[in-house]
């Protein structure tokens, strides 16, 4: 049995690693940022262009299900082409809702005194950024199982999409401070709050009060699906699978890290976040590619 084309201890690893993060968390959250936290430059960078790698899966799933609706025949052509433009839209939309503002701070635009083309240069710089992702992988997908790849690339997109809304949802329902806002405080501690220590609805709009659980964290762990990809390559193999679930573990572990040095995330944030993606791509995956099976 698999989960996301690897072997199902690779999902037991990954379960298990998590909740141990979590269960140290919950004693020594506060203690570990005191260690750990030290805002550097290239930290910065990581935690402004870092998630472009999981944005690549969209336009990626979305050339998937691309190549395998037009293997069926001209009738769905449209829809193809239409779900197409839709999945790299939501790399480019989540980029710049995310990293927008560093995009544009980059370009020296100033809300109210710039051009408004300057703003729309900072979108362009997103759509180019994207644009080799679909070229290459029409190449390198394989057509012979179109149902596969269709399921494929809408198991990705659906799972990213409820996954990033799942979150954005739990962050209001535990509006718990994050470390980065302790530390302006006279007495950090006296407004620390563990995990469950949940006040709904109190974050609003306020950032200050969404630490939990770490949306970066929900958006470095799409990567998690990209074995799924790989297993639908015209030259695919377990290792390759393998080596893809690798890369996307190390990833995963080093935008962690990145986080909670970053001052944004304790450390059961972050393992909650990997852990409550990696369930749902676990689980709209399996329902998505055992349709194709069956």
């Amino acid at each position: 049995m698999k989960v996301m084309a690897v072997p199902k201890v690779c999902a037991y690893a990954v379960t298990a690693v998590c909740i141990l993060g979590i269960i140290v968390g919950s004693f020594f959250d506060f203690s570990i940022n005191v260690a750990l936290a030290n805002k550097t430059d290239i930290g910065a960078f990581f935690a402004t262009y870092g998630s472009y790698f999981s944005y690549c899966l969209y336009p990626a799933a979305g050339m998937c299900i691309y190549k395998g609706l037009k293997n069926k025949g001209g009738r769905f052509n449209m829809l193809a082409c239409v779900l197409m433009v839709i999945a790299y839209f939501m790399a480019v939309y989540y980029s710049n809702n995310y990293n927008g503002s560093k995009v544009r701070e980059l370009f020296g635009y100033t809300a109210g005194d710039s051009s408004p083309l300057l703003s729309a240069a900072c979108w362009v710089f997103w759509v180019v950024l994207y644009a080799w992702v679909p070229f290459v992988c029409y190449r390198i997908f394989d057509d012979a199982d179109p149902d596969k790849l269709i399921m494929t690339g809408a198991a990705i997109l659906i799972a990213g999409i409820a996954a990033d809304n799942i979150n954005l949802w739990l962050k209001q329902v535990a509006s718990r401070p994050r470390y980065k806002y302790l530390i302006t405080l006279d007495d950090p501690m006296a407004e620390f709050r563990n995990w469950w220590q949940m006040v709904p609805y109190l974050a609003g709009s306020n950032d200050s009060y969404k630490s939990w659980p770490s949306g970066n964290m929900t958006i470095a762990s799409m990567m998690f699906s990209l074995p799924m990809l790989s297993d639908v390559l015209k030259k695919r193999s377990e290792k390759k699978n393998m080596i893809c679930f690798i890369i996307a573990s190390c990833f995963v572990i080093i935008y962690g890290y990145n986080r909670i040095h970053m001052t944004n995330h304790f450390l059961s944030d972050v393992c909650f976040g990997t852990l409550i993606t990696y369930i749902i791509y676990s689980v709209v995956s399996k329902a998505f590619l055992n349709t194709v099976k069956k």
